[in-house]
């Protein structure tokens, strides 16, 4: 069994380049030919000595993701299956835009935290991923749309940890991929075009504000712990007063000067006047000084079995008006990558779920959504 060098930010690659015998600089030359040249066969690294290239055929490798499928949008989105085996896939998107390129990448096979609007969480949870696993996706992504623009220059300027999985929960994983994100001998991102998407889990919240402070992204999805308890369920150990305290002591170490607050727009569930008039006030209760977040509104992508539907285009409309006159930073995302899949809170992958989740989420359905059926029968 060789080691995957996948696994390992510089300092631990420079830590196992020690253990045989060589230098750092060896380290960083390694870590420059697998990351910003793509290379996985040793005998590629023409600039390390050939003997250093012995040893580590005998006790490394770079073990890239196999691709089971690949789909691409109408509107140039990119989507891959990756296997990371014993029946689990994840998946990773490409969002092309004018001025960046963006890659949402996966950090667990399922998600325990059940968000009742996101189709991962309906698949459950099998396992973390580990940090090559992380990697690999951005590792193959570069490298393949490099050849396949013919460019010699990066082509994904952003990562997003907004794949499958609650990022926070897989912590000694996410880190040093976050790491190798950011080093110059790497990818190079600045911290301001890494960001890592949590639905709040505050105890890592504070630690990743120390270890790895980059942009942030809140799943907040609702102005009430009562409301929010019943879509994103986490926050019944978090709840919403102590997430916006969290909010506010990232901010302190923070590469940008708010953080930003997701919100899928459900109709009848969470986005009429008076949730946007609660949203309100709850931002001016937490502001510190001025503007501090801002707010991103989805548009819901529906799946079959969430039971949910998407707010029309004049109710988001209006809702955004309300947070924008009262001075808060808003946004409508533009749906992207649907028509494979690809849009936010779509991606679902294989999952061979250990946690019972479609049963739990069966039950606490048929209780929660029942109003929202019923008026739609009456209306």
């Amino acid at each position: 069994m060789t080691t995957n060098l996948l696994d390992f930010d510089l300092d631990s690659l420079a830590a196992f380049c020690d253990g045989l015998g060589e230098k750092r600089f060896r380290a960083v030359q390694l870590f420059r030919w697998i990351h910003q040249r793509g290379a996985r066969e040793f005998d590629q690294m023409s600039d390390l000595a050939k003997s250093l290239r012995e040893k580590l055929k005998a006790c490394a490798s770079v073990q890239p993701l196999t691709v089971i499928s690949e789909h691409q949008s109408s509107d140039g989105t990119v989507k891959w299956l990756f296997d990371v085996g014993s029946g689990n896939a994840v998946e990773a998107v490409f969002i092309p835009e004018d001025d960046r390129g963006t890659l949402c990448v996966s950090s667990q096979a399922g998600c325990a935290v059940g968000c009742r609007f996101c189709s991962t969480g309906h698949q459950g949870f099998s396992r973390n991923l580990t940090t090559g696993e992380i990697l690999a996706q951005l590792w193959f992504a570069e490298h393949a749309l490099r050849q396949r623009f013919q460019s010699s220059d990066r082509v994904i300027s952003n990562v997003v940890m907004m794949g499958m999985g609650e990022p926070l929960q897989n912590y000694s994983a996410l880190v040093p991929a976050l790491r190798v994100m950011l080093d110059d001998h790497a990818y190079g991102l600045s911290r301001r075009r890494v960001t890592v998407s949590t639905s709040g889990v505050v105890p890592m919240m504070d630690r990743l504000a120390i270890d790895c402070p980059v942009a942030l992204a809140v799943s907040l999805h609702a102005p009430t712990d009562a409301l929010r308890d019943n879509l994103v369920p986490l926050n019944r150990k978090y709840p919403i007063d102590e997430l916006m305290d969290a909010c506010n002591r990232y901010l302190e170490h923070a590469p940008r000067d708010f953080i930003t607050f997701e919100y899928c727009m459900l109709a009848d569930v969470n986005d009429q006047p008076e949730h946007a008039l609660q949203l309100v006030n709850l931002v001016k209760r937490h502001a510190r000084s001025g503007v501090w977040c801002k707010f991103n509104l989805i548009p819901f992508n529906p799946f079959p079995v969430s039971g949910l539907y998407r707010s029309a285009a004049q109710q988001v409309a209006d809702f955004a008006s309300i947070l924008s006159t009262a001075g808060i930073v808003t946004t409508v995302r533009k749906t992207r990558g649907d028509d494979i899949d690809a849009a936010c809170g779509q991606l679902a992958g294989e999952v061979q779920d250990r946690t019972r989740v479609a049963e739990r989420m069966a039950k606490r359905r048929t209780i929660a959504i029942q109003p929202v059926v019923q008026s739609r029968k009456e209306a």
